[in-house]
C-alpha cells in the first residue's frame, strides 16, 4: 500500500510539473509586466538608438520585442571587468539575444546565469590568439569594445554579439539541453542538410561570402551564418539563396521581408 501511495504521488508530480511551471511563469511574467511598463521608454530609446532591427518591427512587435529584453535582462547578472558600467550595457546585450529568438519560443537562455562584459579582446584558456568573446559552461562573454562596433554597423556582415548568442542559442539546446526549443531542434537538421555541404566544402578551400573562420569548424560556421543573415541578409540570398531560406525557416524570420514590409509602411 505505501509503495502503492509513494507512486501516485510520484505520478502526480511528474503529471503535475509541466502545468504548475507554466503556471508559476504566467504569474511571473504578469507582476514583472507591471514593472515593465514602467521602464519601456527608457528600454526603447536605448534600443532604438542602436538596432536597425527593432525599428522595422511593428508597434505591437517592438513592445513585445522590449518585454522579453527586459526578462532576459531580470534573468541574468552582469559583470563589469575593467570596464565602467553604463546603463545601457545590458539592455543592449539583452536586444541582441532577443533578436536572435525573437521568433522562437525559448528565448531566455536559463542555463546562463551569468554574463561577462570585458573591456577589449582578452585571453582565455591556453589559446594564444586574443578572444572577442566566448561561451561555455560558466557563462557569457562579451568584449564591450567589439560588442558595440557590431551593434552600430561599423564591422560590415560581423556582429560579434550576435555571434556569441548563436552559439548560446546552440548550446542551450544541443550541449546542455536546459531550454530546448522544440522548432528550432526539429529544424536545425533541415538547416544542416543544406549548411553542411556548404562547410565541407569550405574546408575543401572553396571561398564565400561567410569567410574563411566559418570553416574553422561547425559550430563556427553555425555563429558567422547567424551573422551573416541578420547583418547582410541581400547579399546572403543572392549568393547563397539556399541557406539564406534555411536559416529563415530555422528562425522563423524572414529579415528580407521585414525590410520590403518596412518600406511599404513608409
Amino acid at each position: 500500500m505505501e509503495i502503492l501511495i509513494i507512486f501516485l504521488v510520484v505520478f502526480g508530480i511528474i503529471v503535475l510539473q509541466g502545468p504548475v511551471i507554466k503556471w508559476y511563469n504566467y504569474l511571473y511574467e504578469k507582476r514583472q509586466y507591471k514593472l515593465f511598463l514602467a521602464q519601456e521608454t527608457f528600454y526603447h530609446a536605448i534600443v532604438a538608438q542602436h538596432l536597425k532591427y527593432y525599428n522595422r518591427l511593428s508597434v505591437d512587435d517592438q513592445h513585445k520585442f522590449l518585454f522579453r529584453a527586459y526578462l532576459f535582462k531580470k534573468a541574468k547578472k552582469f559583470h563589469y571587468i575593467e570596464v565602467e558600467e553604463r546603463a545601457e550595457m545590458p539592455i543592449l546585450i539583452s536586444a541582441v539575444a532577443v533578436q536572435l529568438t525573437f521568433k522562437l519560443e525559448k528565448y531566455l537562455f536559463n542555463f546562463f546565469k551569468d554574463i561577462y562584459v570585458l573591456k577589449d579582446d582578452y585571453h582565455y584558456g591556453f589559446y594564444s590568439r586574443p578572444f572577442e568573446g566566448h561561451v561555455d559552461h560558466s557563462g557569457i562573454y562579451l568584449s564591450w569594445d567589439k560588442f558595440i562596433k557590431g551593434v552600430k554597423g561599423l564591422t560590415p556582415s560581423w556582429n560579434m554579439g550576435l555571434h556569441e548568442m548563436g552559439h548560446a542559442l546552440a548550446y542551450v539546446n544541443f550541449i546542455s539541453q536546459t531550454e530546448e526549443d522544440k522548432h528550432f531542434k526539429k529544424e536545425f537538421k533541415n538547416f544542416s542538410k543544406v549548411a553542411r555541404p556548404i562547410f565541407e566544402s569550405m574546408q575543401n578551400g572553396r571561398k564565400n561570402l561567410l569567410g574563411d573562420y566559418a570553416g574553422t569548424n561547425y559550430h563556427e560556421f553555425w555563429a558567422v551564418s547567424v551573422e551573416v543573415f541578420f547583418e547582410n541578409p541581400i547579399r546572403m540570398r543572392h549568393d547563397m539563396p539556399e541557406l539564406y531560406a534555411a536559416m529563415s525557416s530555422l528562425l522563423r524570420q524572414d529579415i528580407i521581408e521585414m525590410l520590403n514590409i518596412n518600406k511599404l509602411a513608409a
